[in-house]
């Protein structure tokens, strides 16, 4: 007799699925902090933007790169492949391989090559992994080798709002990157090979899961927007030019929103085309992208993904160095900006109660048109757009105080840093991991994993009134738990166990990890967000050598 969206707070919920009945039993336990971790708040007040999004895949028909050779500029005819789901749980007694089975569902490992025995990249490799919490799940990941230009791009999207805008940039945004590198000849080599129809050498090798999708039906209009942009980067530059990486990935993140937006505004003769544009433009995502290339490190950060260097001290202990800032209310320089540069009247309204315009958590973001373009677009754009959005409510809802748009930019704040040998690895991570854990904590698990060093610090208990009896046992816990710490083969994975399965101590609990990973999805979104992790390992070694050769 409990409504399927009747949520109890204030009492442990037992929950099970039994076909399409939803039973809550609500219980007199007082709720433990492994298991009801609060409700994160939604980054966008209010639901999806687009009906029927969970009738609808999230992405027009998706195709999946079967290697990591390197591809044509576009993909070409591949098996079509829909959204592939966590399984479906039916109880919280998940056994250690149903839980395994789930943590690594989406994990993905890459090993740079070595050449004559030897790794010549500071880059060893990457692990990167994906914990759904929406259904489907709104972050997306990306990973490639450029191979017109030098180096490796990296990059989690958190989408909102629905997965379509980060869909987007998982596809597209390296691309523009990729071109705002080349130099001058390289993009004029590119252009006449269209012209005469020839086959154009691969821009990027993806190195993709089976689950990291493409959008067949956009590829032609993608493959123009981009020309488009790499032909106004020929008429802006002289033979012999190209654009560093700062100014490269400023101007590919600033072009491809843009593009994004005049693609909606604009629109297209194919109606389901029309309607995956308008998905894209008026949904969001941040972006967290890190370019490597020798021991340079660039990091670009559009929204609240973070980026974390994990440094190794001589004693062997791990520190954070965060290379990212949040682009959100507990950013005093983000507040000041965004209230800058609106009138003193609507300093009051423009910020509110911690979101943009009291709705948007992230203060910069892709897509989110709503929060940029004006009134009468809006307007003009929904009237003339498909069917499917004339009797949609949300599409035609105006933020309160909208009077100076726009309030809402793609730029991305940028940061440099020359990799040293202590420069272990790297966390590229959406803000679902580091709503769960520190920074200092996520460097200390995966600085273990990599180095396989366990540094016990003494047992806590947090508050808790324990008994010596109890104590005994916990120790106990804790040494077997030693001989399993490293049973991860991906150091992403590892990390996920971390997130979602610690307890009140700080350790992984199965009993933890088995209800937090069996809630319904009607559920799971209220007790975390999606995670998406990339974790790079650097090469001490030839980083170490290569700030010798760049000092001489």
């Amino acid at each position: 007799g409990v409504s399927r969206r009747c949520v109890c707070v204030g009492a442990a919920l037992r929950v099970c699925v039994c076909g399409a009945t939803l039973r809550v039993c609500v219980s007199t336990m007082p709720v433990t902090s492994q298991l009801f971790r609060g409700f994160p708040r939604a980054k966008l007040w209010g639901s999806s933007l687009f009906p029927c999004q969970r009738q609808l895949p999230c992405c027009p028909t998706s195709h999946r790169p079967t290697s990591s050779q390197p591809h044509s500029i576009w993909p070409t005819a591949m098996p079509v492949r829909g959204y592939r789901r966590s399984p479906d749980l039916h109880s919280y007694n998940l056994t250690p391989p149903q839980v395994n089975s789930i943590l690594k569902a989406n994990e993905y490992s890459f090993k740079v090559p070595e050449f004559d025995g030897k790794n010549v990249s500071s880059v060893m490799g990457f692990d990167s992994n994906q914990l759904p919490a929406n259904a489907p799940i709104e972050d997306r990941r990306s990973a490639a080798t450029c191979l017109q230009t030098r180096g490796m791009l990296l990059g989690v999207f958190d989408g909102h709002a629905g997965c379509a805008c980060a869909q987007a940039l998982s596809e597209r945004l390296f691309y523009y990157v990729a071109m705002s590198l080349m130099p001058h000849e390289t993009l004029c080599e590119l252009e006449a090979a269209v012209e005469a129809g020839r086959p154009l050498s691969p821009i990027l090798q993806w190195h993709k899961h089976p689950n990291d999708y493409f959008t067949r039906e956009a590829q032609t209009m993608y493959f123009n927007s981009l020309r488009t942009y790499w032909q106004e980067l020929i008429d802006l530059s002289s033979p012999g030019e190209s654009l560093g990486p700062r100014e490269a990935l400023l101007s590919a993140f600033k072009r491809l929103d843009s593009d994004l937006s005049l693609e909606a505004q604009v629109g297209d003769a194919n109606s389901f085309l029309h309607y995956w544009v308008l998905r894209v433009a008026f949904s969001g995502a941040t972006a967290c992208v890190a370019h490597i290339d020798g021991s340079d490190l660039y990091v670009a950060n559009t929204g609240d993904g973070r980026a974390v260097l994990g440094v190794q001290e001589e004693d062997g202990s791990f520190s954070a160095h965060t290379l990212s800032n949040d682009h959100n209310a507990q950013n005093e320089n983000e507040v000041a900006r965004i209230q800058g540069e609106h009138p003193p009247s609507e300093k009051k309204t423009v910020v509110r109660q911690d979101r943009l315009l009291g709705l948007l958590m992230p203060f910069r973001a892709f897509g989110d048109v709503k929060f940029k373009w004006s009134i009468d677009l809006q307007r003009g754009v929904l009237e003339s757009g498909p069917d499917q959005l004339h009797d949609n409510e949300h599409t035609k809802f105006i933020p309160p105080n909208y009077h100076t748009p726009p309030y809402l930019t793609a730029e991305p704040e940028i940061t440099h840093h020359r990799l040293r040998p202590q420069d272990r690895f790297l966390v590229l991570g959406t803000d679902g991991l580091w709503e769960t854990l520190h920074r200092q904590e996520v460097v200390r698990i995966v600085g273990e994993y990599l180095t396989g060093v366990h540094q016990r610090q003494p047992l806590t208990v947090g508050g808790y009134h324990v008994t010596l009896g109890q104590m005994q046992g916990l120790l106990a816990e804790r040494k077997a738990r030693a001989s399993l710490a490293f049973q991860d083969q991906n150091a992403a994975t590892h990390l996920i166990r971390h997130a979602v399965g610690n307890n009140e101590f700080g350790a992984v609990d199965h009993e933890t990890l088995s209800k937090m990973l069996s809630l319904p999805e009607e559920l799971a979104r209220m007790y975390r967000d999606d995670i998406t992790i990339i974790i790079t390992q650097f090469n001490p070694h030839v980083v170490g050598h290569q700030r010798q050769g760049g000092e001489s």
